[in-house]
């Protein structure tokens, strides 16, 4: 079944080049050259995976990114110009789940691999139909990407990366887990990716839990090793 790829980039001639190269392999692209036209065609024709430019008009990516958020859990790559790691942890804060560099030497074909990858995580969950894990307040249905804490299903979605973090530290409470062997979790082949990106994802599913509990700590950050999930 052929994957849809929504592309949304001001460049009409990058947009051009990189849904050559996607429908060359086999997926389908829908395009958009703004954040508003973007937002309105996301919203009613889901694609699988959306890649969004950070500097757009009418509605910069990182504004689309949080509201694309309220409305789905798709992975979605940021595709930007800019290099300063501020930029990307702020990206991946709100909610996003890589980056591809346009500077720098950009290839087509690291993106390929980037899209790929991000759509076997989805697909691994797909198939995860089995083993709801419950720990506590903690209710986690893989096959449905749905968490609850306490009953409450969190207000802001899981994206696909933080659900994987999330069900890995979860399902053996009190085992500390390396932020290698999370990277190796939730990025797979990605071998780019540093240890301060699973840090901003930790930050980023700890601020949705306290959006129901102002006190959830189940996420303990053990210094110098990595993170595990509090069995208190």
């Amino acid at each position: 079944m052929s994957h849809t790829i929504a592309l949304v980039d001001d460049d009409r001639n990058l947009l051009t080049s990189i849904s050559i190269a996607l429908e060359r392999e086999g997926f389908k692209v829908q395009t958009y050259i703004d954040g508003e036209s973007a937002l309105i065609g996301l919203t009613r024709n889901p694609p699988d995976l959306a890649i969004l430019d950070i500097k757009m008009p009418r509605m910069d990516g990182e504004e689309l990114l949080k509201k694309i958020r309220k409305k789905m859990s798709i992975p979605i790559i940021f595709l930007t110009s800019k290099d300063e790691e501020v930029d990307e942890l702020l990206g991946l804060k709100l909610g996003a789940d890589d980056f591809v560099k346009k500077s720098g030497g950009f290839s087509m074909k690291i993106l390929i691999e980037r899209i790929r990858v991000q759509l076997r995580k989805k697909a691994d969950k797909a198939e995860d139909t089995k083993n709801i894990i419950t720990h506590g307040k903690l209710k986690l249905d893989p096959s449905q990407l749905e968490c609850e804490w306490n009953g409450k299903a969190l207000p802001d979605k899981l994206t696909t990366t933080e659900f994987l973090i999330v069900k890995e530290l979860a399902k053996r409470p009190g085992v500390i887990k390396e932020r290698a062997h999370l990277m190796d979790i939730a990025y797979k082949e990605n071998t780019e990716i540093e240890d301060r990106t699973i840090d901003s994802h930790v930050k980023r599913i700890r601020k949705k839990f306290k959006r129901v509990d102002e006190k959830f700590s189940a996420i303990e950050t053990r210094y110098g090793s990595g993170y595990r999930w509090n069995v208190s």
